[in-house]
């Protein structure tokens, strides 16, 4: 007798070592790389909860960091442990799979546009009459047969030219993205921690795209008083600044890096807490944190502007809820006609993963 035997789900067990590395990869990421630091919030969280054992001490889990390949010594003489690529490889890993899920490789990585044809690379659920030229591959049969009996009833059933359907194609597109994260003092103010989100959200949407849509790019750049480029290794070790907020740098960046991309689909996501606050003009900054200055955001509205006529989308998430930086948000986003998201930290990953994928829809 054949059949299914059912039973109760059993996780799978996990060693001690990868109850703790899972911690671990969280605090690093908290401290920006520091091992002191993040084996120092080890040592109090072990206090507090028990999380090594007479069996499989601290110490143990430390030797294993170096056996594994994912700490080892400064070379420089000052004492102290550094991270490796291969821890920097696990914190990426870690962050889409916390933030993204599990998801499977793409087979090409390439983005699908809302535009269908006879020219398109891979077929749709839509469906058009047959045309002259179209390829019989293309005919959809099972569905043509259906539009045959609706035509000419099952008594005198023939199928002719006119039932035939042919399932319509998608073209597909590469999409390149610049992604800004606001670095500026207030992304740690007010007791909130908001700048290693928004690097957990850098880290899983490059390990996305890497996995996913390999034709596609990802600039990362951050920006405070300047505005500068930064390598995906440097995530880890990303921290704010003593910084006002150069919105205009970045977008000034942002552009610049669009422009020499030859994708089809050019995108722009920028994380930030706060109003635009600074600007450098001539070599000199211009500064000003009170309210909102019409002659830096006169500035950021015509970067905006310039961004859609050169076709370039800006999405904006704003971790904060100020009414009148929503006033401004609003008025920034009119100008580029993009997207604003008003938004916590908590889904911050999830609404750009959404907002991503969703472009393989949607031809800008």
């Amino acid at each position: 007798m054949h059949g299914f035997r059912f039973k109760d789900y059993v996780v799978s067990a996990q060693s001690k070592f990868d109850e703790l590395f899972k911690i671990f990869k969280q605090l690093i990421t908290h401290t920006s790389g520091d091992v002191k630091e993040a084996l120092d919030w080890f040592k109090e969280l072990d206090k507090e909860y028990e999380l090594t054992n007479k069996d499989y001490t601290l110490d143990d889990f430390i030797n294993d960091l170096k056996k594994k390949g994912y700490l080892r010594d400064k070379t420089d003489g000052s004492g102290g442990m550094i991270i490796t690529p291969k821890t920097e490889q696990a914190i990426r890993n870690n962050a889409l799979e916390h933030i993204f899920g599990k998801l499977k490789k793409g087979s090409d990585g390439n983005h699908k546009t809302k535009f269908t044809g006879k020219n398109g690379e891979e077929v749709s659920s839509d469906l058009r009459a047959y045309e002259f030229g179209d390829s019989p591959q293309s005919i959809a049969m099972i569905e043509s047969l259906k539009q045959a009996q609706i035509n000419h009833g099952l008594d005198n059933f023939i199928l002719t030219e006119n039932d035939l359907l042919v399932g319509e194609q998608e073209f597909k597109t590469q999409t390149a993205t610049v992604l800004m994260i606001d670095i500026s003092h207030s992304m740690i103010l007010y007791g909130e921690d908001r700048i290693t989100p928004a690097k957990m959200v850098a880290m899983a949407l490059a390990e996305m795209i890497k996995r996913n849509y390999p034709k596609d790019s990802l600039d990362i750049i951050v920006f405070g008083n300047d505005a500068w480029p930064i390598q995906l290794k440097d995530l880890p070790y990303l921290q704010v600044g003593p910084y006002h907020t150069n919105t205009v740098a970045g977008l000034e960046l942002a552009m610049s890096i669009l422009r020499k991309n030859k994708a089809s689909n050019k995108q722009i996501f920028m994380i930030t807490d706060g109003k635009p606050s600074c600007l450098k003009e001539n070599g000199e900054y211009y500064m000003n944190s009170f309210g909102l200055d019409r002659r830096i955001v006169n500035k950021c509205l015509t970067l905006a502007a310039s961004c859609k006529r050169s076709k370039m989308e800006i999405t904006t998430f704003m971790v904060a809820r100020d009414n009148y930086l929503r006033d401004f948000i609003d008025e920034f986003t009119e100008a580029n006609q993009g997207k604003a998201y008003f938004t916590g930290l908590k889904g911050l990953g999830e609404m750009i993963f959404r907002d991503y994928t969703n472009k393989k829809r949607k031809k800008i």
